[in-house]
């Protein structure tokens, strides 16, 4: 019995993948459903309807966040299994444990976190916090994918760490990436896409700064964005220019093309007064990039040990071969 309870390190990992596409697909439904104004389709939850029916009626913006919430629940179902699985696969290993468990709390908390948000009717800090969670969540997937891979454990796949230089200045574009999209969370919180238009629902908007708070977090998103590309440029070149794995480099010249597109669709999402299409792209971009970001984490490993430097391995290897040994004349014992 407990041998078909196993999975193999294939089959898991394979899991994991589509636990991971399905965490980065409901950011694209729930992207969707606030951008069409269906927010508020659905007024209550966990039932549609306050004493009313679970499921929506036909109704375009009901229907729009009804099937959202079912979407919801297969990505659960993805999340539940990533984290159980992780204890019987074989070899079972600690780490997939411990990463895996992060799935369904993470997928948990998002259920409740999405419950508050429509009872207090789309506040913005409950928007934007449901955002990020889901960019937290999909750290955990990520890591879970990358150590999942079958060949890992055994050292087979691991990255060939690059020179100490380039992990920082990848590492660099993690946080940077993260300050780009918290930024941008508040600027589609101060934006005129509430998640109420469809249904005609006032939805209470960011004023951090007045009626120019939507001018003050795009100029910071822009400039946070700008700086986030100019690190990644020199990142990809420095990491070329020393000869980084290929998929470093594959990960880095990602992330510098998803931020090209992303920057090009922002100004021309500005430039056309924000019409909801373009910020849905803009959305999806910006969690693609943020997938693309964890991928050059992982793909760059640990910084190597200062000993192991170039220059001084011959150091570090005299040192490891004890007292220099001199030539001695042949014929002598």
């Amino acid at each position: 019995m407990r041998d078909r309870l196993t999975i193999s390190p294939r089959r898991y990992h394979q899991v994991v993948i589509a636990a991971l596409v399905l965490l980065t697909l409901i950011v694209f439904s729930g992207a969707a459903v606030r951008l069409t104004g269906s927010g508020l389709g659905c007024s209550d939850w966990p039932r549609c309807y306050p004493n009313g029916p679970i499921v929506a009626e036909l109704e375009t913006h009901a229907m729009v966040e009804f099937s959202n919430r079912i979407f919801s629940a297969l990505v659960g179902i993805g999340a539940i299994a990533a984290g159980t699985f992780a204890f019987l696969r074989v070899p079972r290993r600690r780490d997939l444990c411990r990463i895996g468990a992060l799935l369904p709390l993470g997928v948990v908390l998002q259920g409740v976190l999405g419950g508050l948000t429509v009872k207090y009717e789309l506040r913005p800090g409950f928007v934007m916090g449901h955002f990020i969670l889901s960019m937290l969540i999909l750290v955990a997937a990520w890591a879970l994918y990358w150590r999942s891979r079958p060949g890992y454990e055994h050292g087979a796949i691991a990255p060939a760490s690059p020179d100490r230089p380039t992990t920082w200045a990848v590492r660099l574009l993690a946080p940077l990436a993260a300050l780009m999209i918290f930024i941008g969370t508040a600027a589609t919180a101060a934006g005129p896409h509430a998640g109420g238009r469809g249904t005609g629902d006032l939805v209470q908007r960011l004023y951090i700064h007045g009626s120019d708070t939507l001018g003050w977090a795009v100029d910071r998103h822009t400039v946070v964005g700008a700086l986030l590309g100019l690190c990644a440029i020199v990142a990809l070149a420095l990491a070329w220019w020393r000869g980084a794995g290929r998929s470093l480099l594959w990960a880095l010249g990602t992330t510098v093309a998803l931020l090209g597109v992303q920057g090009m669709v922002g100004a021309v999402q500005y430039q056309a007064q924000l019409p909801a299409e373009l910020v849905w792209v803009h959305v999806c971009l910006a969690t693609l990039l943020w997938v693309a970001v964890l991928w050059s984490w992982t793909a760059a490993g640990s910084p190597p040990p200062r000993a192991t430097q170039p220059g001084r391995d011959s150091l570090a290897a005299q040192s490891a071969a004890g007292p220099a040994v001199r030539d001695v004349p042949a014929g002598v014992a």
